[in-house]
């Protein structure tokens, strides 16, 4: 399902418009991008939570050279799913 799609689902199910129903999304996809940017976790009960991870700074090696090379530190966005998700999905 891509995002035209979703918003076509979310149109039919709640009988918004499909524009109304973009918005929505958007404002929900850029409100969790906020919140787990400025650290904060995302708890959706039932669905799952956003957080943010971070990885140290480590020692790699170029594959081409084979040089060490250091990767800097980041910080990433991960989804952990709940378990009412997790059962749906293996039922």
């Amino acid at each position: 399902m891509n995002k035209s799609e979703l918003v076509d689902a979310i149109a039919k199910d709640t009988g918004l418009t499909k524009k109304d129903s973009e918005a929505a999304l958007k404002s929900f996809i850029e409100n969790v991008s906020k919140a787990v940017e400025s650290g904060d976790d995302v708890q959706l009960i039932g669905f799952g939570t956003f957080t943010t991870a971070t990885r140290a700074e480590r020692t790699g090696r170029n594959p081409s050279t084979g040089k060490e090379i250091t990767i800097p530190a980041s910080k990433s966005p991960k989804f952990k799913p709940g378990k009412a998700f997790k059962d749906r999905v293996n039922k």
